[in-house]
């Protein structure tokens, strides 16, 4: 087996639940950075831009380069700029609008339908008008996640996917993933690190997208318990992780 030589970290519920760090994520940090071991941040969360997630980082006492940052919204951008889909009826907060600089947000004759996190705005309304978009077959449907939930502040929490999902159903089509487990989004961050895939480990607290993600584009997976890890999950599920931490705080273990 390769050594570990770089690292793919989740942001949300294994670094910070909420706006409360982490037990140990500074440490954590500061030991990879005294060893030279390269990280990167790979985050579906799709309720902040970029920068607002950089800013957010900071203030935890975190600082992490803004092109060390992947972020779903901003890998959307790339694939609808790279296919000229710049006319896109979009379900996301008005705040990620900073990071699809010149993408134009239309009403009617969409290229393509985008869905993020919407939060309490995702209404009747909005999904139905989506729905109707979607009766087109030449607009593409797009989603920045599937993820089922969150952990948030009050507990878990609905996310995106339950939204995609009830799209899906009601169109009979199946919307192409542009975040995480998308193999693309991960080979976007791993060639950032310049290291084979055998070399890096993805952290994170959702078995489906980070670590069975990371593991099918031959990455390794490391679950962590905390966020919304739940064991029955991980008891479940057929393929298991490469690793599982009690949270980030074991990550000098791997090593």
């Amino acid at each position: 087996m390769d050594a570990i030589r770089g690292l793919l970290l989740d942001l949300d519920g294994t670094l910070y639940v909420g706006d409360e760090l982490i037990p140990g994520a500074r440490e954590a940090l500061a030991w990879c950075a005294e060893r030279r071991i390269p990280v990167r941040f790979v985050t579906n969360t799709t309720s902040k831009p970029r920068g607002e997630i950089a800013a957010k980082l900071a203030r935890l006492g975190l600082p992490v380069p803004a092109e060390h940052l992947f972020t779903a919204p901003a890998a959307a951008r790339e694939v609808l700029c790279r296919r000229q889909w710049t006319r896109c009826h979009c379900l996301l907060r008005a705040a990620l609008r900073a990071d699809l600089a010149g993408i134009e947000e239309v009403d009617a004759d969409p290229q393509a339908v985008v869905v993020g996190d919407l939060g309490e705005e995702f209404t009747f309304a909005r999904l139905n008008a989506a729905f109707r978009l979607l009766q087109n077959p030449d607009c593409a449907f797009l989603t920045l996640a599937r993820n089922r939930c969150f952990r948030a502040a009050g507990g878990l929490t609905l996310d995106v996917g339950a939204f995609v999902a009830a799209l899906e159903y009601a169109t009979g089509r199946e919307a192409e993933l542009i975040g995480k487990p998308s193999p693309a989004f991960f080979e976007s961050a791993l060639a950032s690190l310049a290291l084979p895939a055998a070399a890096v480990v993805v952290i994170g607290d959702d078995l489906e997208s980070d670590v069975l993600g990371a593991q099918r584009c031959g990455l390794r997976g490391a679950l962590v318990r905390t966020g919304k890890f739940q064991e029955a999950a991980l008891i479940a599920s057929p393929q298991k992780p490469d690793f599982i931490l009690d949270s980030i705080a074991g990550l000098p273990a791997l090593f």
